[in-house]
């Protein structure tokens, strides 16, 4: 008698986090795609609120940064503290909530109200879809889980412009906010029903909720100093209000720092800058960010105020840096070495240099020239951000240990997205100076972007040391692949 053997169906656990991991990688590629795709979005909204300042209307894009950079680390807490799925949950709702409101905006101050809000949700979301694709994995599955959910981040990059293009060409940009709704309904549905170990451990004594005061100081900080260097030009450089501004921001960051050092549950990780590796990474997400965040929000306002392109050219423009970057971050993500990680990311910092230089002469001059400039700058740059940034996630979760992975990752998000939101007010601050000529505006900007990016190099230069390469550091790579 021949024995017949069966495949045994997956255990519940499996199955749970199966779903738990398409649940978080889509509300992952969700939040990242409201990044790309307003950027697209961008010179329709402007014609749109014609009444409103350039200027104030770039704070539809760094009031998101601004919100999701402020609150990552506390929502991560939260989530820790309260309930990973509950607030997960709750954050959806919210975000498909602020997506509608942001949808339905009548004036320009609506919309950055709803945009800011938006970014708080995303920020709820992140830590905790990350918390449970962690919680409900099995430990010998923990790396490719992790890569699946970092790839949903890299493909809302690559498919944001046609996205984001589609819809503003088809419907209006009111949809790129829309089509969030159905999304998050679904995913609000498929969470219902996860179960797995919803709150971690926590120390006794510990508070259940995260420095509220801290968390406010950093939040209203960050915004005053980016509101003092983005209205600067309008206000005047060295007028009272732009230095009360940027002071008083510089004042309640500072608050926020000291609190953060003593409180228990504090709003901003400082114990993991200790580590001087992880310090320097963050520092580099800081300095690319503001330089990537100013170019990525650059190009669709050149195509569209120089070039004269449609939603659509425009998007099939920018979706050529969108592949390069995803192509890069690929190779990238398969390096085992530091040594190796680190001079990839001063490669990559360099050719996205290269290719804002580039874009800062008459090469790129009112005469559209796509396939002898624009296609081979935006692969330099899109490839350089995809080398770079790959590298830097690497490194911060290579520096710390494993219980501290997902603090590690939040808070090298929350540099970068610092860094963007003031790179997206030197923007703004530096278009409206040359009112009257806008493509030297464009030019200066990007020169600015290829300085910014050169000091980012510099400082990836000095990531690499020689006890660097962990044991972590393998799980880590094989993620990101």
């Amino acid at each position: 008698m021949t024995e017949v053997s069966e495949q045994a169906p997956p255990s519940p656990a499996r199955v749970s986090s199966r779903i738990a991991l398409l649940i978080a990688c889509s509300a992952t590629f969700v939040a990242f795609l409201d990044l790309s795709v307003v950027n697209i979005a961008f010179p329709a909204i402007a014609r749109d609120f014609t009444t409103a300042a350039p200027t104030t209307l770039t704070w539809v894009v760094s009031g998101y940064a601004v919100a999701f950079a402020a609150l990552l680390t506390p929502a991560g807490r939260l989530a820790d503290s309260l309930g990973r799925r509950r607030v997960f949950l709750v954050a959806l709702v919210g975000f498909a909530v602020t997506s509608l409101l942001c949808a339905v905006a009548p004036s320009a101050p609506w919309l950055i109200g709803a945009r800011v809000l938006q970014g708080a949700t995303a920020a709820l979301m992140i830590p905790a879809a990350l918390a449970l694709v962690l919680a409900t994995t099995a430990p010998d599955r923990i790396a490719a889980a992790i890569g699946a959910w970092s790839a949903a981040g890299g493909l809302a990059a690559v498919v944001g412009p046609a996205i984001g293009g589609a819809l503003v060409e088809s419907f209006g940009w009111r949809a790129v906010f829309v089509i969030n709704v159905p999304i998050a309904a679904a995913l609000v549905a498929l969470g219902a029903g996860l179960r797995t170990g919803d709150a971690a451990p926590r120390e006794v004594g510990a508070p259940a909720v995260p420095d509220i005061a801290g968390t406010l100081a950093a939040a209203l900080g960050i915004g005053a100093v980016v509101a003092g260097v983005t209205e600067g030009q309008s206000w005047g450089t060295t007028s009272p209000a732009t230095l009360l501004t940027v002071g008083a921001g510089l004042i309640l960051v500072a608050v926020a720092l000291v609190r953060s050092r003593r409180h228990p549950s504090p709003a901003i990780a400082v114990d993991l800058w200790r580590n001087r590796r992880y310090a320097l990474t963050n520092a580099t997400s800081f300095v690319f960010g503001a330089a990537m965040f100013a170019w990525l929000l650059a190009g669709p306002l050149f195509l569209d105020a120089i070039w004269g392109y449609t939603v659509l050219q425009s998007a099939a423009a920018l979706s050529i840096g969108a592949v390069a970057a995803m192509v890069t971050a690929t190779v990238t993500g398969r390096v085992g070495s530091a040594n190796a990680l680190r001079l990839l990311g001063v490669l990559g910092a360099l050719m996205f240099a290269c290719s804002a230089l580039w874009a800062s002469t008459d090469a790129f001059s009112a005469t559209p020239r796509l396939w002898s400039v624009w296609v081979p700058a935006g692969i330099l740059g899109g490839g350089g951000i995809g080398f770079l940034v790959t590298v830097l996630g690497t490194v911060a979760a290579s520096s710390l240990p494993p219980q501290q992975f997902a603090s590690g990752v939040g808070m090298n998000l929350m540099s970068r997205q610092v860094g963007g939101a003031l790179g997206v007010g030197v923007l703004a601050a530096i278009l409206a100076a040359h009112p009257g000529d806008a493509l030297a505006g464009f030019h200066l900007l990007y020169f600015a972007c290829a300085v910014t990016a050169v000091v980012a190099g510099i400082l990836a230069a000095t990531l690499a040391e020689k006890h660097a390469a962990n044991t972590d550091t393998t799980i880590l790579t094989e993620s990101k692949g």
